[in-house]
């Protein structure tokens, strides 16, 4: 069965000149004048390259499969994060470098959402967001405001952060996994 622009929806896999997108946001268009377009916001697998591309409408299309799999973050091996699939035991190897500065707030049992194509990892979508203990940080001065009243801080992966003056060493805090930003307090 031959699919057409037609069947495209968000989340769906195209194969455009031997590369894969996942269409983000789509747009069935019918001006009153003209044919029909299909309008996509389409984002490169490998790279993360965000595009906005047109098709016409009824246009064929190539779409792959992708399995997206739950693993669990087992631990770090070489130049690879070794994930396992924690229904059937298999330990997977995932480069370092589809996670990127992610990786920093990666800790052990974390579970991940991996994308796969023909058995291939093409991504890692950590948690939106981790709790994490701060293993170093200086004692916050009441006075000191001239950096809007935070203060860097270490986080048991060895990433640092930025936290309001408050958090001492062994608080467990709450940090965005999108843009390393603390988010709250997490009670112990």
């Amino acid at each position: 069965m031959a699919q057409t622009t037609n069947d495209i929806k968000n989340g769906s896999v195209l194969n455009l000149d031997g590369q894969l997108w996942t269409v983000m946001k789509f747009q069935h268009v019918k001006p009153g004048k003209g044919p029909a377009f299909v309008r996509t916001t389409i984002k490169n697998v490998l790279s993360g390259k965000i595009v906005d591309k047109t098709f016409n409408a009824g246009m064929k299309m190539e779409f792959e499969t992708v399995d997206n799999r739950t693993l669990q973050y087992s631990y770090e091996d070489g130049d690879n994060f070794v994930f396992m699939d924690m229904t059937t035991y298999d330990q997977i190897m995932v480069p370092k470098t589809l996670l990127g500065d992610k990786a920093k707030f990666l800790l052990e049992g974390t579970d991940c959402l991996v994308s796969f194509h023909d058995g291939t990892p093409l991504s890692v979508d950590l948690p939106g967001s981790v709790v994490l203990t701060i293993t170093h940080t200086e004692p916050g001065l009441q006075g000191n405001r001239s950096n809007a009243g935070t203060k860097p801080a270490t986080v048991e992966t060895g990433a640092e952060i930025q936290v309001p003056l408050f958090i001492n060493e062994g608080d467990r805090v709450k940090i965005n996994t999108e843009d390393g930003s603390y988010t709250g307090r997490e009670n112990n």
